[in-house]
């Protein structure tokens, strides 16, 4: 062989060999503390006790959904081990078991954590400790924060788009109403009565009579129900959690009140709210959805809801199918799988930030048709589609467009 052939030769073996290895560094697993060849370990807080107790079945809903990704093979070949603690929406608890799982247990990161005053309580320690605080179980607009709370992100549409959307309607469709409202004197509650405000604008102070907030640690709200009955309002904007939602309704019909009810939809479950309080107390209410309704008739063949029925006979087969609830564990843990897929061999915690801030236009089988996540490195917030919803016989019946939220962080 000629000399220049074999210098040739010589420095295309060698580049091949450069190129093998560069490649080889480039594909290496990046792992941070809770990943490994095998295993992703997922922390999660939830209120298997006290007042906002209905919220628990979630937590058991995405427990089941993570089994059946277990015995599918896992996530690109590793398990997930899902380590749930019970803080009954305390948030002296909710620091404490955030506190375990990142300091003990190790964990990659905290997925769906329940309610605004909990997750307001870990949220500058997950943020100092750099340790992602993904798609928490709660509306509020301020996990839309990725400036100052980079760990930090929402998945539900935001409580002031919420309120805002029943404003719209109410002026458009009730321009003399004379409105009461009650709320949860806390976060969660407040940042809804923000939008209502801000919807109403200026009208707010002469078409809402009447306020009333109530304490999670009342045994109910029935009195508050009372004062807001003698208010003479013929709106009533019903902020609370699915307990105290029950009683309302209830109450309501007890004392002969026939408000336009909205209900939030926190608290728009079937399963949980309405057939505790009675079917026939909850005709007329209207709330909001995003998420397909398990009792709606209209989904029966449909190809989404077989799915989620397939899953609950294996997974989770005692569930109750007509609790909202379930349904949500099932699209927001599809949507952590989908994050946790994308991040490949790379599972570090930025990365895992990174990919969950990289969705378009993902859409799940329990999503409502034409409801997508997006999120962005400015945009926090996956989902901000709303419908609005009449009760009526024994379900839920939408009305009127998809309608984005305009509510930003």
């Amino acid at each position: 062989m000629p000399v220049l052939q074999m210098r040739l030769a010589t420095l295309s073996a060698a580049f091949i060999v450069f190129a093998a290895t560069t490649s080889g560094a480039l594909a290496q697993k990046k792992y941070d503390p809770g990943a490994t060849d095998t295993e992703i370990k997922i922390g999660n807080i939830m209120p298997y006790s006290g007042p906002a107790s209905a919220y628990g079945v979630i937590g058991k809903t995405e427990a089941a959904y993570f089994n059946k990704i277990n015995a599918e093979g896992g996530i690109n070949g590793r398990k997930i081990n899902f380590i749930s603690y019970d803080d009954a929406y305390s948030p002296p608890k909710t620091v404490e078991q955030a506190r375990k799982l990142v300091e003990s247990d190790e964990v990659l990161l905290i997925f769906n954590s329940l309610g605004t005053p909990p997750n307001s309580a870990i949220h500058k320690y997950m943020n100092s400790k750099k340790v992602p605080q993904l798609f928490v179980a709660t509306g509020a607009t301020k996990w839309n924060d990725p400036k100052h709370f980079p760990w930090t992100m929402g998945w539900q549409p935001n409580y002031q788009s919420e309120t805002r959307i029943y404003a719209k309607y109410i002026l458009k469709n009730m321009p003399n109403a004379k409105i009461a409202v009650m709320y949860q004197n806390d976060d969660y509650g407040k940042d809804y009565l923000q939008g209502l405000l801000d919807g109403l604008g200026s009208k707010a102070k002469t078409m809402i009579v009447a306020e009333e907030s109530y304490e999670t640690s009342e045994p109910t709200v029935d009195s508050h129900i009372v004062k807001l009955k003698a208010s003479g309002a013929d709106v009533f904007i019903n902020i609370s959690t699915p307990k105290f939602a029950a009683q309302a309704i209830k109450k309501i019909a007890e004392i002969g009140w026939k408000p336009t009810h909205f209900l939030n939809n926190v608290s728009a479950s079937i399963g949980s709210v309405i057939k505790p309080a009675g079917y026939e107390n909850a005709q007329g209410i209207i709330s909001s959805a995003y998420l397909k309704d398990p009792t709606d008739p209209q989904w029966k063949d449909d190809a989404g809801m077989k799915g989620w029925n397939a899953f609950l006979d294996k997974y989770y087969p005692e569930a109750n199918r007509a609790d909202a609830s379930v349904m949500y564990g099932y699209t927001v843990a599809q949507t952590m799988v989908h994050v946790l897929k994308a991040c490949g061999d790379n599972l570090t915690r930025a990365n895992v930030m990174k990919q969950a801030a990289s969705m378009k236009n993902l859409s799940f089988g329990g999503l409502l048709p034409g409801v997508t996540i997006n999120t962005s490195a400015t945009d926090f917030a996956p989902l901000a589609q709303l419908q609005l919803e009449k009760f009526e016989g024994n379900t839920w019946h939408r009305f009127g467009d998809i309608i984005s939220g305009d509510v930003g962080g």
